[in-house]
């Protein structure tokens, strides 16, 4: 028997579509693949990047709430995110921020 991805904490509806847009369709399978490989499937299968979706999976995989993410362990989440994000989207950046995140405004934080 499969439980919902709902029952997560964190994950509602919304979310639950989407990994179901993804091929994933069960709480046990979001646990087993783990934040990483769930978010880059919810990307390649059309989300868009979102750094607080992806931590939400984060936190709620660890039983935590959304927002209990602070300090260093955010700022590793976000370089993970970021690896993800280039990994199947390229920079994420077009047009005038990409040309602001190359001269270093630091708008990517």
């Amino acid at each position: 028997m499969s439980t919902p991805v709902s029952s997560i904490r964190n994950l509602g509806p919304a979310m639950e579509a989407a990994c179901r847009r993804a091929g994933i369709g069960s709480a046990e399978e979001v646990r087993a693949l783990g934040t990483d490989a769930v978010y880059r499937r919810l990307l390649e299968t059309g989300g868009q990047p979102h750094f607080i979706g992806y931590y939400v999976i984060e936190m709620g995989l660890q039983g935590r709430p959304w927002n209990d993410c602070h300090g260093a362990e955010k700022e590793a989440l976000r370089r993970r995110f970021d690896v993800i994000v280039a990994a199947v989207k390229g920079t994420g950046l077009s047009g005038i921020e990409r040309q602001l995140d190359q001269i270093g405004t630091g708008l990517r934080r």
